[in-house]
Formats: structure tokens, sequence, C-alpha cells
């Protein structure tokens, strides 16, 4: 669910020679492996790369992402030197990069690009909400719900069109429904924000505070409405289909027919809702809106959707709230970066296309696949030797696991932008905007047909990888096969211990707390007998209850069912991931590299993936909103429940990494 040679975990030196893999400077030898294991095999790294002042945390994701971008900075470069065929490819992905780089004409413009769509929202009539609506979500933001098409959560092969719960402009509900100092010093600063971009944007000061207390005030709303971080996790009380009439007759203060037409989706005839709690709640708020509530909400919505694309008054104010006080960033990060980040994000695979065919190592991909196949066979192992799972649930399991589907590197099919026209005599919030509407009209226009099985929901430059339940498939870019995840020069243990359990992770997902809720075939079905089912959520209720008690800040405490899927993907990933590892010659030695045991390597290999420095402001704002815990705990708390762990370093009972055998939990 994350290029070339780093500083990080890709080399360590003896007397005579370079070897690839864990790098002792990483280490803090200073702190016994007993005492605390992420500071022992973190703490030199974390010495050595301090948070810069344009970061709320700084780990090896982050640098590998920071090397990512210096790479895609030097093939734009490249584009602008070159010339580029209009409507090529590298047209639209060097002038938009051009666009977002040019400061003086963003800032001569201010408010400009976005005055007339602000002028429509001024001037509407209450009849035509719904069409403003549908506007707005074809395009630009989604007012009021969320809208969108994916693959239907029971029949995995059709995509179908779903309405789910609105998003807020702050991170989480709890900001608004929590009453704390600090939520409350945040809620000041956002109802700040929103006077100042108002403002920005044509309102006077007096207009722009009652503004801003609308928006506060009707956010609030949908937040008491709105499903909790923890509700969501489950899909099986958010599957509520709905036919057109249904829909109509059930929320009638919205003109379901304006809306379809409007986001081009005249025929649709069934759509599931996600949370219908919230969708009520809204369907009985829209008559008691007054028109300026409602102009005020709207406006607002658009104007954060096209902030970062203005000039420099809307940026410093998103970051000043957004950067500044909710993760601590000292500064912002330099123009080019931004610029960048937008044709990367909104041409994903035209710039993957390019990057891949620059930097990507390809043998790397065979040496993937078989990394695949070995963790593959070690998880079905696992099942197999599961004491908790009947042989029912078990063949279904294993069913499952050998109808994973494998992605790696990138894919065959590079997706077109013929259709998506980039234009530099036009502002660049109106070229953004084109591109935004055409994913947007891509995504709609799945509804009713069949599911490409071959898309990638990620592009290949990124430092990421993702299991999806709906097609049953695992993915791993390019941008995550580079060290210090993955390096062919290094031995076996650095690479199972790293890009290795990054695998077993995802494979895991398959069979988490939401995962295991789907078949081999994508579909959510009950495949598990009530018993099995049962001890599942019993040992899953461990590990929720171990997150639970690690205080990640003064008095606040990691949110361990929350937080639970990614743990169980950890858990298992280590477990896995170091099975098929003891199968290889170096596994089954006992050599050692830079007076490392095969073991302390393979441990100290996973502990780096996570190193990292971060900022108090993020601790806290990650503890409410990441389903992933802090990369601290990710290592302490997962390695204790691993006897092997312990064995490898000599940690016995006294010490503070240790966790007594009755203790300890195995799932997965």
């Amino acid at each position: 669910m994350l290029l070339a040679a780093l500083p990080c975990l890709t080399m360590c030196n003896t007397a005579d020679k370079k070897v690839h893999g864990v790098d002792l400077a990483n280490l803090d030898t200073s702190v016994a492996p007993g005492v605390d294991f992420y500071d022992y095999a973190c703490g030199g790294w974390m010495k050595d790369n301090p948070i810069g002042d344009e970061y709320s945390r700084y780990g090896t994701f982050d640098a590998l992402a920071e090397n990512n971008l210096e790479q895609l900075k030097e093939l734009f470069a490249e584009l602008s030197d070159s010339k580029q065929e209009q409507g090529s490819v590298g047209q639209k992905v060097r002038d938009l990069y051009v666009m977002g780089m040019d400061s003086v004409r963003l800032n001569d413009e201010g408010a400009a690009p976005i005055a007339d769509d602000l002028a429509k929202i001024a001037d509407m009539n209450r009849a035509d909400l719904s069409k403003m609506i549908g506007y707005m979500h074809a395009a630009i933001g989604s007012p009021f719900f969320g809208s969108g098409v994916e693959s239907d959560l029971m029949d995995s092969n059709v995509n179908t069109l779903y309405i789910t719960q609105p998003g807020l402009g702050l991170p989480d509900r709890d900001y608004y429904i929590v009453d704390s100092e600090d939520n409350k010093s945040i809620i000041a600063d956002y109802v700040k924000y929103l006077e100042t971009v108002f403002t920005l944007s044509g309102y006077s000061p007096e207009k722009a505070k009652s503004a801003a207390q609308n928006v506060l005030n009707l956010e609030t709303s949908f937040a008491k409405a709105n499903m909790s971080r923890e509700e969501l996790r489950d899909y099986s009380k958010q599957y509520n289909p709905k036919t057109r009439a249904e829909l109509k007759k059930q929320y009638s203060n919205i003109d379901w027919d304006v809306f379809f037409a409007e986001i081009n989706l005249p025929q649709a005839d069934n759509v599931i809702v996600m949370q219908t709690a919230t969708l009520d709640a809204i369907n009985k708020m829209l008559p008691q809106l007054s028109d300026e509530v409602v102009k005020d909400y709207l406006t607002y919505n658009y104007i954060q959707s096209a902030a970062s694309y203005l000039s420099d008054d809307y940026r410093d104010a998103n970051f000043e709230l957004y950067g500044k006080k909710l993760q601590g960033k000292k500064e912002q990060q330099p123009r080019w970066k931004f610029a960048l980040g937008v044709p990367n994000s909104l041409l994903g695979e035209a710039v993957g296309e390019l990057y891949v065919n620059k930097y990507f190592a390809h043998g790397s991909k065979e040496r993937m696949l078989q990394l695949v196949g070995n963790l593959q066979e070690s998880l079905g192992e696992h099942i197999q030797n599961l004491t908790w799972m009947s042989d029912t649930t078990k063949a279904n399991a294993l069913k499952k696991l050998s109808k994973f589907k494998v992605k790696i590197g990138y894919p065959d099919k590079w997706r077109d932008y013929s259709n998506i026209d980039i234009d530099p005599t036009k502002s660049y919030w109106e070229n953004v905007k084109t591109a935004i509407k055409a994913e947007a009209d891509r995504n709609y226009a799945k509804y009713g047909k069949e599911v490409d099985k071959e898309e990638w929901l990620m592009s290949p430059q990124t430092v990421n990888a993702y299991y999806n339940p709906s097609t049953n498939e695992i993915c791993f870019p390019a941008g995550i096969l580079q060290p210090p995840f993955f390096d062919v020069m290094a031995d076996d243990a650095s690479n199972y211990g790293a890009i290795g359990v990054v695998i077993g992770h995802e494979m895991t997902h398959g069979f988490d707390d939401q995962g295991r809720n789907f078949d081999e075939d994508g579909n959510m079905r009950d495949w598990w007998t009530a018993d099995d089912a049962a001890r599942f959520t019993a040992l899953t209720e461990v590990l929720v209850a171990q997150f639970d008690s690690i205080k990640v800040l003064g008095d606040t405490h990691a949110n361990g069912r929350f937080t639970l899927g990614e743990n169980i993907a950890d858990h298992g990933g280590l477990r896995v991931s170091y099975t098929a590892f003891k199968k290889t010659p170096q596994g089954q030695s006992s050599d050692l590299i830079d007076g490392l045991t095969p073991d302390q390597r393979f441990y100290l290999g996973y502990a780096g993936v996570w190193a990292g420095n971060i900022r108090d402001e993020e601790i806290l704002r990650r503890t409410k909103t990441d389903p992933h815990s802090l990369g601290r705990w990710r290592v302490n708390a997962t390695l204790r429940n691993l006897e092997p762990f312990f064995t490898a370093f000599d940690i016995k009972e006294g010490d503070p990494m240790w966790l007594a055998l009755e203790d300890r939990v195995t799932i997965w």
C-alpha cells in the first residue's frame, strides 16, 4: 500500500569490499537491541538524516521519493530542451510543468482563473443546485457527497456507481466533534484560513467572516453524520444498492435525473449508497439551508479544489494551515517539486512511460516474480499449518491465494491521454481542470461496463505497493523496486527483510480484517465457517489491544482498531517472508556478513525500511488519519510477536523489547 543509489541501506563496508544490503552506519550500537530495536536499527540513519524544513516526516520512503523527484526533474528538463510535437505526451507534460513554474503569471492572475465559475455559483438559482453539484462532481470537487465508479463489491466483473459521504476541509471528523484544546486551536486556524481564501476570491472582510462560519457549521453537521474511520473499515455495512427510483424517493431533495445528466450518466439506473445515514441527514438538511449557506459552501468547495493552482497568496494560506499547523512543517517545498507533481499525478502513466524507459532496471521484474512465487508458496504453507482454522476455510484460503494476480514494474498497455488538450494560452487552473474533467469522464464512462482487470491503480514511478481486494491482485510499481527496498546486488537476508516483507504484507492484505471478506474472484462473499471467523476475530483483538496500549505522544494512544489491517499485514508479511528466506542458502547458513548473522540482517533489513524522523504535529495527525501505524511501532510492536527475532538478538525476559509468550499472537 508504497530509485537509484541512496545513502540509506544500500551499501555497507567491509575491510576490502562493498557489500550491498544493511548499512552499518544506519545503526546506533549505543542502544541495545533488546532495549529499543527501532533506535538500535535506525538511530544512525535518523541522526544523519534530520528533517528538512519542508517535511513533516522524513524517512527512507521520503528519501527514495526525493530521489525519484530528481530523476523526474531530469526527465522534464530533457523534454524542455527538445522539440515536442503539439498534442504529444511530451508537449502536455512539459507545458503543464512550465505553467506551474510560472509564478509571475500566476501571481498576476490572482483569482481571475476561477472568477467565471464563482460567478455562476453566486448567480445560481436554488432550483439549479443539483445541476451545480453535478457540474462540480464532473470537473472540480465533490460537494454534499462523493461519487465515482468502481467494480461492484458483489460482482467484481461489473462497474457500478457509488455515492459516498462528503469529504471535509479538515482531515478527519474528530477535529470537528471531539472537544479538546488541540482541536479548538485547529478549528480557530481553519476559520482563519476560510476567511483568507474567501477574501482573496473577492468577498468583503465582513462577508468572508460570515461565509467561513457558514462553512464550518455545515461541515460540522456533515462530520456528526459521517461514519467514523473505524466504521468505514466494515464494507458489509456500507453495501446498500438502490435503483434510481429508490434513490429519488429516499433522497428526494436532490434532483438525481439532473445530477446524472450532468455527469454524463443519464442512463444510470442502479447505484450503491455507502453511508445511508449520512445521505439521509444531508437530504433532511437541504431544505433547511439558506441560499447563502449553500452558495458559501459550494464556493469554498470550488476554491479549495483550485487553490493550489492559483497565486502564491492562496498557496501560502493553504500552507499555514495544512503544512505548519497540522503537520509542523517549517517551509513550503520548492516550487519545482509541486509543479512537477501536477503532471506526475494528472498524466501519471504518460510520465511513467518516460520514467520506466529511462530508469527502470528491467531485470528487476524477473527477480521480483521469483520472490513473489517464493512468498506465495510460504504463505500457502502458513495457511496449511494454521491450528485455529478448519480444513474447509483453509481450502478456500488456498484457492484465493492461488488466484492472486501479480503486477510488477509497469502496465503492459499504457493509458491514452489524447483527449486531454494542454493549452499554454489558457490559465494553469483551466488546464488542470481539463485534465481533472478528463479523468472524471473516464471514470464515469466505466459505469455498467466490464471491469478492466489490467488497469493499474498506481503509476509506475510511485514509491508504494498495493493489494486490491476486488481484483485479488498485488502490485509493485517500478518506483519501489530500488534500494533500500530491493537491490539485485544485495544478499537474500536484506532483500527478504525489505521487499520480501513488502510482498508478504500485500499478500496478507488479502486475508486481513477487510480483505478476508472477499473471495478468489474479488467478490464480497463470506467463505469462512462461523467458528473460524470467530477465532480470527479473537486473534485480531489481541493485536488491537497491543497497539491500543502504545502511547505515541504524551497521553495520545495509537488506534489499534483503525490500523488493524496494516498491522495484520506487517505481522503476516514478516512471518511469511522469514519462512521463504529460511529456504535460501543464506537462510540455512550461519555465515556472518559485517559481523551480522543472516537472521539479524533479515530483521535489520525490515527495520531499515521504516527509519525516519517525524514532527510531533505529524504524529498526532497521522494517528487520527493514517491507517498505518507509525514507523517506530511497525518495527517495535510487530517484532515483539516473533520468537525468531528474540533469538536472533538474544533478547530475554526482562528486556524492554521482550513480550511474554502468552501475550504474543500469531494470525497468519
